[in-house]
């Protein structure tokens, strides 16, 4: 027996046509789990214009926010990475390299050159996390090692973007070998009585941060960027501790003293140009 009396009616139903979206319109932020229109962060550059989260920017678009228009010329593009060790493993470091080097446009990990800011001559360096995790191997080191002394030589300052997830293990030693020969350039720098400042971007990490990631006259880095030389989870499971909240990130090395300032990227442009003012002796 039905429990309520009468039959059961039919409802017709109406199917409504979706409206086609393309994708990549749209995407989340991991900060505030907002979805915000893909075009409207990239106008922003690669921030989130509800939360201020500091997406990655491209390589392209970080030489254009700290250059001015059309000056920038690439130093060292000729030199290449090889595999001197044979390395082999799933992918060989030929195949990995080959395979970024599609998926990226560029040859390595970081590109050099001179430019101007504001008018002023400026030697600029910009490393790229999505191309091997930024990893520090012999031809990231010979740019970075060039572009400081060639700026030494040419009396410029140099700003550097540092970016990265450590050494290049395809390279073993030979990658450790940079973390020397790019501070003993920054000493021989620093001895010509000329600026340094290295911005670090999420993550900086290992190697480069352990070398001349920190061995500048101003050390400056974007909000929430992660910075240190092991990840946090290696570090607590060493210690057997908990760890302090944003432990590793750019505003808790800000307070504790190791990171001078912290720059919205909105800001960095205008605020490098006034540093470089302070520091420089025309």
């Amino acid at each position: 027996m039905a429990l309520f009396g009468g039959s059961k009616k039919n409802y017709s139903t109406i199917t409504v046509k979706k409206r086609d979206v393309p994708d990549g319109l749209w995407m989340k932020c991991p900060s505030c789990g907002e979805i915000v229109y893909k075009e409207e962060v990239t106008a922003n550059l690669e921030v989130c214009i509800k939360c201020g989260h500091h997406f990655t920017l491209p390589r392209q678009a970080r030489i254009e926010l700290l250059s001015d228009e059309g000056t920038f010329t690439e130093w060292a593009g000729g030199i290449k990475s090889v595999d001197t060790l044979g390395f082999t493993g799933k992918l060989s470091y030929i195949d990995k390299l080959e395979a970024n080097q599609k998926k990226s446009g560029w040859d390595d990990a970081v590109t050099v050159g001179g430019c101007t800011l504001d008018g002023r001559e400026i030697g600029l360096g910009v490393m790229d996390f999505s191309f091997l995790g930024a990893s520090m191997g012999s031809v990231v080191g010979e740019r970075i090692t060039y572009l400081i002394e060639r700026c030494t030589k040419e009396e410029r300052p140099v700003l550097l973007v540092c970016a990265s997830g450590g050494a290049r293990m395809y390279e073993g030693l030979l990658s450790l070998m940079q973390m020397a020969k790019t501070s003993a350039a920054l000493a021989r720098h620093a001895k010509a009585k000329l600026p340094f400042i290295p911005i670090l971007t999420h993550p900086t990490m290992a190697g480069v941060m352990a070398s001349f990631a920190t061995l500048g006259d101003l050390i400056v880095a974007e909000p929430e960027a992660l910075i240190g030389f092991a990840g946090p989870r290696v570090i607590k499971e060493t210690i057997q501790q908990d760890l302090p909240e944003g432990f590793q990130r750019s505003e808790f090395l800000q307070d504790h003293g190791l990171i001078d300032k912290v720059i919205p990227r909105s800001e960095m442009r205008e605020q490098m140009s006034l540093i470089l003012d302070y520091l420089c002796d025309d």
